[in-house]
Parts: structure tokens; C-alpha cells; sequence
């Protein structure tokens, strides 16, 4: 469900003219999509960070009275302060599919004597704008070493279609390492040491 949201249309453009905005507790920001001309608005702060937080956020924008959704495409944050300086969307229409990233979630525990080893850790999806999952769950209760669980073996969401390849290995089984070697060859370097 898409989050509803007051806009303001914006005149001021500039770094200057940014920096006034989020002083005032706004976020400058920007939508496009459809063919239609960049639209510059500004958004509230604190609001906007709250929704912002989940992936593939949908806002339901209040523009002057128009209702308009829009996905967040692209969060720019300071890198020091962590303020959010400006924020990308793209208009989406309601029943419009869209193609999203999405994070995998691992639910359980693999086989005693082993550990996943979590190589992708979000699926391309195309989904409905209005309905994108938070998540995407895979469960790795009681597999064994050597268990592989690729993108195509994933149990989607409903209304999700896998635009990942099918292939892709999203985690695999592994032993858990022995550290006796690792033990005895530290050993062995004092022993050479002492030798020489």
C-alpha cells in the first residue's frame, strides 16, 4: 500500500536554495516517468525519513490536491550526517507492474555442523507498484551441506514474477571450518621460528 504523503511544488532550485528547504524541515525532491516533464517538489523531513526506511517505498503524493503516486527510485543522504538530501520517484500508476529490487530474508537454521552462505542478498522482481513485498523469505530450516537454493527455486510472493536469472545461487550450504588446522599451523610457524 502506498503511503500518503503532502507535496509542495517548488520554484527554487540550486544548492543554496536546497539547504534553505531542509532547514525548514523539507526534502527536496524530484518526480519523473511516463514521458512527462520532471516535477519538483518538496517533501516532509521526518515523514518522508519514517516511510523511506522500508525498501521500494510507494508514496501517495497530495500535490496541491492532485493525488499522484510515485515509487522512491533513489535516496541521496549525506555521508557523514546521514541527512537526507534529496529524493528520486517515479510515477507509478495503480495495476502498473514495475521491475524492483527486493531483500531476501533467511528463516531458520541449516543442519547442525554447517552455515549459509548468503551470496544474493536481494531478487530483481516485477511486481504490481502498489503491491511490491517487503521482503522475500527463504527458509533453510535443517539443510544440509551442499544445499544450493537458487532465484528460480524461490517461492514468490503473490503477483511476483522473477526478472532475476533463474540460476542465480542465492545461498548455499556450507561445513562450518574445523579451526584444529588453522591451530596446528600457527604451531607450526612458532616451531620454525624457535628452529631458526
Amino acid at each position: 500500500m502506498a503511503d500518503r504523503i503532502s507535496a509542495e511544488r517548488r520554484e527554487s532550485f540550486g544548492k543554496g536554495a536546497a539547504r534553505k528547504l531542509r532547514a525548514a524541515g523539507r526534502i527536496p525532491a524530484v518526480i519523473y516517468g511516463h514521458g512527462s516533464e520532471p516535477v519538483h517538489i518538496s517533501l516532509p523531513a521526518h515523514e518522508t525519513g519514517l516511510i523511506i526506511r522500508k525498501a521500494n517505498a510507494v508514496l501517495d503524493l497530495d500535490i496541491a490536491g492532485a493525488s499522484q503516486l510515485a515509487l522512491v527510485k533513489d535516496v541521496q543522504k549525506d555521508p557523514v550526517r546521514q541527512i537526507i538530501e534529496h529524493v528520486d520517484l517515479l510515477l507509478v500508476r495503480s495495476g502498473e507492474t514495475v521491475q524492483v529490487e527486493v531483500p531476501v530474508h533467511l528463516e531458520g537454521e541449516s543442519a547442525p555442523g554447517t552455515s549459509p552462505n548468503f551470496d544474493v542478498q536481494t531478487l530483481l522482481l516485477d511486481v504490481e507498484a502498489t503491491h511490491i513485498p517487503e521482503r522475500v523469505l527463504v527458509s533453510i530450516e535443517g539443510l544440509t551441506e551442499g544445499t544450493h537454493i537458487t532465484a528460480g527455486d524461490i517461492t514468490l510472493p503473490e503477483g511476483a514474477k522473477l526478472a532475476s536469472e533463474p540460476d542465480l545461487l542465492i545461498v548455499g550450504i556450507v561445513g562450518d571450518a574445523a579451526e584444529e588446522p588453522a591451530e596446528s599451523e600457527a604451531a607450526d610457524t612458532v616451531g620454525a621460528g624457535a628452529a631458526s
